[in-house]
């Protein structure tokens, strides 16, 4: 589970920037959180919203940029321990509109849980190589976290845990030491920090892939689990059946006694996408794992959009804690009957062409009050008062609700 993710000069965003999955003291929907015994409750789902070029995608971008390049060496070699989701490869490319920021190094900090103990990893890339790394560990009933190793340029310090055993500190310098020691040695920190990496799934519908449905359908099981969820949605598939040979996937349905197939492609592209992204969405619900996706309202009803969110806010159905984190431009699910105030965030440029993120939570009004759980979200948005203007008013020349 993602407790939070910060990092600085990549992309649009040239600041720190911090994304937090830990749950503010709030009232509403305590019900969905994601409970550990002495631990900070964690948000299941966090949405960001925002203009075009604010910054929502390379928000993503940043977060997908530091697994997969955490995830791929072990991927290429063979040596993953759980099955990877991810669409592509997120290279490094620092904040481009200043001559300072270019040469500087792109950070990345994340803190993650597992079963029993809270990780921080932290990694920086200057010039196309990596010149600081480390990984923390500290049980969730401890006080201080213990040091795994440090890197620093050529230099890496093993902490007491795994400095008893015979372990190489040569190493590429493009490639994560986290990733290395992966690789190579079979230690339980390391193994179980580098499962949480692979345990994410990253997908984007602008490059929509069916090969996590075809993976999934080969078990009867996980096929009843997504002709289910179509059900649930008044989406009447029936079957599945997939050619290997070609890789096409068909759908089938009954009307009356008959049974028709349709090809992927001859299904709307609503449908095309809920059966790419279900099975995802399915798998990371049965394992714990979270699931990052650009633009999910795309094509899709908001009452399905809406759907695939409570899916995640359902302890019944959540209950191995899985997250979601998608961006959005749906004002139909911006209510406070559907989020709490610290899951919406915002993302846009300021001035300076530097992106900005913050949460609903953060934002004071006129009064220096906070944002109240009655108001309505999706009208004061579009006001302008949340500061990530969707600038319609703008063009419309005057209010516009």
């Amino acid at each position: 589970m993602l407790c939070q993710f910060s990092f600085q000069n990549f992309r649009s965003y040239r600041g720190e920037t911090t994304l937090d999955f830990q749950a503010a003291a709030l009232p509403e929907f305590r019900e969905t959180l994601i409970s550990t015994e002495y631990a900070t409750d964690l948000l299941p789902v966090n949405v960001v919203y925002g203009p075009n070029g604010g910054g929502k995608s390379n928000l993503l971008a940043a977060l997908a940029c530091v697994i997969s390049t955490v995830v791929s060496p072990v991927l290429q070699l063979g040596k993953t321990r759980r099955s990877f989701v991810l669409q592509q490869s997120v290279p490094v490319i620092p904040f481009q509109f200043d001559d300072v920021s270019r040469k500087k190094s792109t950070e990345f900090r994340l803190f993650f849980r597992t079963s029993g103990s809270e990780y921080g990893y932290y990694i920086a890339w200057k010039d196309g190589a990596i010149c600081e790394e480390s990984l923390y560990r500290k049980a969730l009933s401890g006080k201080k976290p213990a040091m795994i190793f440090e890197r620093e340029a050529n230099a890496i310090v093993l902490g007491y845990s795994i400095r008893k055993q015979s372990i190489n500190r040569s190493v590429n310098p493009k490639m994560p030491y986290l990733s290395f020691l992966a690789i190579n040695y079979d230690i339980p920190a390391i193994t179980e920090a580098m499962q949480w990496f692979e345990g994410c799934i990253i997908q984007s519908y602008t490059r929509p892939s069916t090969d996590t449905a075809f993976s999934f359908l080969q078990d009867a099981n996980e096929k009843k689990a997504l002709i289910e969820a179509l059900n649930d949605m008044d989406i009447d598939i029936t079957d599945f059946r997939s050619d290997e040979q070609n890789h096409q996937l068909y759908t089938m349905r009954h009307i009356g006694e008959t049974a028709y197939e349709l090809s992927f492609g001859e299904e709307s592209e609503g449908t095309q996408k809920l059966i790419v992204i279900l099975p995802a969405i399915l798998l990371a619900l049965s394992e714990g794992r979270m699931v990052i996706i650009d633009e999910l309202d795309a094509k899709l009803h908001p009452k399905l959009l809406r759907y695939v969110i409570q899916m995640f806010q359902n302890c019944d159905l959540n209950r191995h804690g899985a997250q979601l984190l998608f961006t959005s431009h749906d004002m139909y699910t911006m209510k406070n009957t559907v989020f709490r105030r610290d899951e919406i965030w915002f993302a846009a440029e300021n001035h300076a062409h530097e992106s900005e993120l913050y949460s609903l939570y953060e934002i004071r009004g006129e009064d220096h009050q906070r944002i109240k759980n009655t108001a309505a979200y999706d009208k004061q948005y579009m006001e302008g008062r949340y500061g990530a203007d969707p600038y319609l008013s703008n063009l419309l020349g005057g209010d516009f609700s």
